[in-house]
Parts: structure tokens; sequence; C-alpha cells
């Protein structure tokens, strides 16, 4: 078996999970969601006047992060704000009304994952509002043997997952009357 029908096998098993694992979704949502931790970000926890419990840490591989006086705290799938409130919760018996303030340094966790028969698969980096069309740029584009038309984008949302079926040529045919899609960390693009 050559390396082009392994992989091709290896994509269409993918396909064939992801359709019984997933839900089809018809709409998708392009809004602008809240930044979510991810693990290994650098994050600045800064207590108000008091330089002993502040500081500057990554965020570990289980997802938590470590602080004094409070112990062990999840920081991933949550916001800056969200995190330094329970900070701040954890801090009131030891500090008088303490004053956290927790800051993203390093987004290093945001990454969208290219597969299937595109130049260069793997993992890139999110920054900004990037389309489908560029994360396939990115990926160095299609291969000859790419089904263009039968790209599948892996979306998982908390627990739930779906699946979102783009068609390359619809995408650049009519631009106007289709809505690029714009990815998310953690999305996954298959390209057959």
């Amino acid at each position: 078996m050559g390396k082009t029908s392994a992989r091709w096998w290896v994509v269409l098993g993918l396909l064939i999970l992801s359709g019984c694992a997933h839900k089809a979704t018809g709409k998708v949502d392009n809004s602008d969601q809240p930044y979510r931790i991810g693990r290994e970000d650098l994050l600045d926890v800064a207590v108000w006047r008091d330089a002993d419990l502040s500081r500057t840490l990554p965020v570990r591989p289980d997802g938590f992060i470590s602080l004094p006086m409070v112990g062990e705290v999840r920081a991933e799938g949550r916001t800056p704000t969200e995190l330094s409130d329970e900070i701040r919760e954890a801090l009131k018996p030891y500090v008088q009304e303490p004053r956290v303030t927790v800051v993203v340094r390093e987004v290093n966790s945001s990454r969208v994952f290219i597969t299937g028969e595109v130049a260069h698969p793997g993992a890139y980096p999110l920054r900004g509002r990037v389309s489908i069309l560029q994360a396939i740029a990115l990926a160095g584009g299609f291969t000859d043997f790419a089904d263009r038309d039968g790209i599948v984008v892996l979306r998982r949302s908390g627990t739930d997952g779906s699946t979102i079926p783009v068609s390359y040529s619809e995408l650049v045919d009519a631009p106007d009357k289709n809505e690029p899609l714009i990815l998310r960390p953690g999305d996954t693009i298959v390209v057959p």
C-alpha cells in the first residue's frame, strides 16, 4: 500500500468516525468568543500591593497553575476574569480585600490542526481571525489528490463536537454569498 493510499484510508476512517461521534451543523457560528486560557499559556497573576503573591507562570500540561496560599487552580478553559475571581475568593481568608488581575502574557495553546491532502499537514498557531482558506494557505495549499469540495472541519465545543462541511469551490467562486469560516482554537481541518 502506497503512502498516499494509506493517508486516504486514515482520512476516510477519521471522516467515518467523526460522522458517528459528531453532529452536523447547518449554520456556522463566526461570532467572537472570549479568550479561554489553554495549556502552555504564560500568565501574569498580579495581587495588588502584594509582590510575594504575584507571579508569572505557565499553565501546566494538566491545565492547572500553582500559587502560594491558594494551591492548585484549574486555569484551562477559563477566561482571565473567571480565573482572577476564583483566585480572589481563595485569597480572602489570608489577604484583606484582595485585588487580583490575570493577564495572558503569551498565547501558546491556540492552535488549529490540518491533516490530509495538503502540502504540510500539522499544527499551526492561531493568531487573530483566521479563515479556513488562510489556514490551507499556511499548510502550503492542496496536493494534486485533494478533494477540494469534501473538506470537513471538526470543531469541539465543550463536551460536544460538530462537523462542518466546506466546499472550496463555493468559497472561491461566490465569496459574496458565502461567509468564510473563521477557525477557533482546537479546530481540525480534514482535506480528503
